[in-house]
This record gives structure tokens, sequence and C-alpha cells, in this order.
């Protein structure tokens, strides 16, 4: 039969050799459209993020609901991100494979971190900034702007090595999602590969940085210029950047250590290769 008509799934090993390939491409893009396309990236966690909030915000729902239906909603973030085309930081935390394969450098995997993370913060802000002036948060009769605060003010309470530890479980699976992905050949395919492990990181309440990098910030926006109240102390930069650390930290060893390296160890590792560039 001809190509055309094969919709196998790519296997693990191929999989693993496309992860790779790409990392090469992503780590060598230049400076604009990587920005650019991390910008992208922020704004679509920032969209999924908006869409789970809506379904959070209804209390009439009972809590498994909530989570799970939440979840689902905010994998849109991820599918706009692989579908459409966009740089995620926790996405590219794969591209430690790349390194382990010796086809990137490491100054050029950190450039490509540095500037992946700093777009998305970017990307995610200023859609906060423009849902806070679209008023959107006001649905439900402010339901939502309490749900945001509420969300962020949570966030920036953990400790650090819970927060670390969320951060780690969300990559596991964000990473996941996108290698299963990878394997697909259609939009379909990735579609599906990509829902549920999202939606089950979102349903069990673990720490994705990126889409943090919009809850907060628009939480104090809400806090600051709009009704809404702080549920016990307010949400401030600091809060952020406290959750922001050890949130990203854990990121990383979720997506590169344990998807990116145990996959490279499974089928990349070369017999008396020890380790990257």
């Amino acid at each position: 039969m001809p190509e055309m008509f094969d919709f196998d799934a790519y296997s693990p090993k191929q999989i693993a050799a496309r992860v790779a390939t790409t990392g090469v491409a992503k780590a060598r893009l230049p400076l604009l459209p990587m920005l650019m396309l991390s910008m992208l990236a922020g704004a679509f966690i920032g969209l999924g993020a908006l869409y789970f909030v809506i379904i959070k915000s209804d209390l009439s729902l009972a809590f498994a609901v909530r989570q799970v239906a939440g979840g689902v909603a905010f994998a849109m973030g991820l599918i706009l991100v692989v579908v459409a085309g966009a740089e995620l930081f926790t996405g590219n935390n794969l591209l430690a494979m790349a390194w382990a394969d010796r086809k990137i450098s490491t100054a050029e995997l950190l450039r490509n971190w540095i500037i992946v993370c700093t777009g998305n913060f970017i990307g995610a802000a200023g859609l906060a900034l423009l849902v806070f002036l679209s008023h959107h948060a006001d649905m439900n009769n402010g339901a939502v702007a309490q749900e945001y605060v509420r969300i962020a003010a949570a966030k920036v309470a953990l400790p650090f090595w819970t927060a670390f530890f969320k951060g780690m479980l969300c990559n596991v699976l964000v990473c996941m999602a996108v290698w299963m992905a990878l394997a697909g050949r259609s939009v379909v395919d990735k579609a599906v590969a990509i829902v549920f492990p999202i939606s089950a990181f979102v349903a069990a309440g673990f720490e994705h940085s990126v889409a943090n990098m919009y809850f907060i910030p628009l939480a104090m926006l809400l806090q600051t210029f709009g009704d809404a109240g702080a549920p016990a102390a307010a949400v401030t930069w600091s809060g952020f950047f406290g959750n922001l650390g050890p949130v990203i930290l854990g990121n990383i060893i979720g997506g590169s250590v344990l998807v990116g390296l145990v996959y490279h160890i499974i089928y990349r590792r070369e017999p008396g290769q020890d380790g990257g560039a």
C-alpha cells in the first residue's frame, strides 16, 4: 500500500530519534524566531489556563469533575503549542536528549532554555494583562476572579520542596505528552496523545512554571486593580519568584532527567558513551 495510507504511530525508538533531531533544530533557531515562538507558547498555555479556570470556578460541580474537566480544557494550551507551532520551556527540556547525543553543546542548550523561558513569561504575562483589561474575570458574578486569586495564593504559599516535587511530576507528564504527540501522524493523533497526560497533571494539582507565569501575574492585577480580595495574604512578586524558582528546577529534572535522559539511555546511548557535549 502507498505510504499515505500508513496510519501506524512511530515506534518509541523512532520517537527518540525524532526528539534528538528536533532538539538540534530548536537549539539553533535564530534569536528573533525563537523569542517570538516562545511568546506564543506562553500565551497558548495561558489560554489553556483561562479555559481551566472557567470550569474550576464553578463550585456547583463535584471536586473530581472540576479537576478532570478543567484538566481536559487546559490541554488545549499544549495542543496549540504542538499543532500550531511554538517554543515551550517545559517541552524543550527534552533537548537534553540532543545534548546527551552530543549534537548540541551545553551553551546551546542553556541559550534555548533561557530565551524560551523568558519569552514564555512575556507571552503569559502579556496575556494576563489583556485578560484583566477585558474584564473576563468578572464572569460568574466575580467567581472567576476569586478563583484566580485563590489558585495563585495557594501556589505562592507552597513550601520550596513541595513546589519542586510538584514541578518534577508535572513535567514528567508534560514531556510524555510531547513524546507521545511525536508518535502521531495526524492532528487527531497528537491531540489524543496530549489530552490524558496533561489532564492528569492538572487534576493532580502539579506545578507548571509557564502556567504560573499567567496565573500569578493575573491574580496580582485582580488584587491590585480589581475587586478580588486576598484569601489570606496578598499575592506578590516575591511570592511569584519564590514559587517559580523551585517549580522551574523541578520541571527541568522531571523533563530532562526522568524523561529525556532515561529514554536516551534506553534508545540512543552508544556503547562507551558517558556524557554530553
